[in-house]
């Protein structure tokens, strides 16, 4: 992939998460939300699960929901949950 469309897909994957992720992992990832206490949200920054989990998993976990995570697979394409794998890759600290 180009460097420009490699900033296009990271620039949409940004948006996505934006759009359908923060409210309740928060902008930075942390999971630091009301509503993120309230449903028990993840914190995708800490190391020890990023290293832990596989992408996989991740990506599963977006398609089909997780506990109160509901599932993405009717809202978002294969393309875009993989550009939401790699960006919450990105948020670990």
């Amino acid at each position: 992939m180009s460097g420009a469309a490699e900033a296009v897909n990271a620039r949409g994957a940004a948006e996505l998460y934006a759009k359908e992720c923060a409210s309740c992992h928060g902008r930075d990832g942390r999971a630091k939300t009301f509503k993120a206490k309230f449903n028990h949200a993840r914190n995708l920054t800490d190391p020890e699960w990023q290293a832990r989990v596989s992408d996989e998993r991740i990506f599963n976990s977006i398609m089909n929901g997780k506990g109160k995570m509901p599932a993405f697979a009717k809202k978002l394409s294969e393309q875009e949950i993989n550009s939401l794998v790699a960006y919450v890759r990105g948020l670990k600290r």
